[in-house]
């Protein structure tokens, strides 16, 4: 780097190019979206804490994931609503940096979580008469902690990585919230080595942990076609659906974004697949889990009449 290069201390999100009028509209729908995500989220939190019919594995790492959702959405929503109403306000180069590292973060600990949770039905389908000594509360507790250090552990070599690159203009980020990869195009040395760590976690979070899934689910379709009721089977298979449907939301997103040839994609086309990634999964996470799931929507209605009566 030449001596008289300065450093950026400050970007600009250029988020979406529309006219004014769409981006109030899109400001108004995101908002309520946000809410949402806010509202759906912490009342599966709510249900699962108040409710002893929910006190099983299964619930503990969606509770997980609910806390995930809600901490991944206020990362970048509020930045990107903010941005909505004011397009040339900066966002600071720590700023920038710490957005991205809670993003990466809250990203590798929902796939883990998604990996632990597929495990738990795995478990519970397969071998049913051994599911509570298998899967325990330590267990469960130590699974749990292993996917938010592991997350934050990783999200933390890519936080080191960026910061050592140098910024020297120019300063404009063309997506909504600081995405590593868009921050990475603003850097004026070679990016090879972060682009390499990036490639490795994709392959390392995102196939294997995608592979350990369908291996996971071959195995309960098989036990669920051994079932001889019908009943059995549908109930089987609907205790697995809600967690199939987020699966396929959050993996397919993310191996577009992260492992499809950028070439494919316009940059108008990746900022609505994030969009989609990064807040639509939120917000229909719990729409999800609490329309497919009765023992969910059993829990809601429980402390409903107990507000009532009280």
């Amino acid at each position: 780097m030449e001596n008289n290069q300065t450093t950026v201390a400050d970007f600009i999100l250029l988020g979406f190019l529309v006219s004014p009028e769409m981006k109030m509209f899109l400001f108004g729908l995101f908002f309520l979206l946000f809410t949402f995500t806010l509202l759906g989220n912490g009342i599966i939190l709510v249900l699962i804490c108040l409710d002893s019919r929910l006190q099983t594995p299964m619930y503990f790492f969606l509770s997980q994931l609910a806390l995930v959702d809600i901490s991944y959405a206020s990362n970048t929503v509020p930045q990107m609503l903010a941005n909505l109403l004011d397009p040339a306000k900066p966002i600071s180069f720590a700023g920038c940096l710490v957005q991205n590292f809670f993003f990466l973060m809250f990203a590798l600990i929902e796939c883990l979580l998604l990996v632990m949770m597929s495990y738990d039905r795995y478990v519970a389908i397969c071998h049913p008469l051994r599911y509570t000594l298998i899967m325990n509360r330590g267990l469960c507790i130590a699974l749990a902690i292993t996917s938010w250090v592991v997350g934050s552990l990783l999200a933390l070599v890519h936080a080191i990585l960026l910061l050592r690159l140098p910024f020297c203009g120019p300063r404009e980020i063309n997506h909504f919230f600081c995405e590593i990869l868009s921050v990475l195009k603003l850097a004026c040395a070679d990016t090879w080595l972060n682009k390499l760590v990036i490639f490795v976690a994709c392959v390392f979070i995102l196939i294997v942990p995608l592979c350990f899934v369908l291996i996971s689910y071959t195995h309960i379709l098989g036990a669920i076609l051994g079932i001889q009721s019908r009943e059995g089977r549908r109930k089987a298979f609907s205790t697995c659906s809600s967690h199939i449907c987020v699966v396929g939301l959050f993996f397919g997103t993310a191996i577009i974004t992260y492992m499809v040839p950028k070439s494919r994609n316009s940059e108008k086309e990746q900022k609505i697949i994030f969009l989609f990634y990064s807040f639509f999964n939120p917000t229909l996470n719990p729409l999800i889990y609490s329309l497919r799931n009765a023992e969910v929507k059993g829990a809601l209605r429980r402390l409903l009449r107990k507000e009532r009566v009280g």
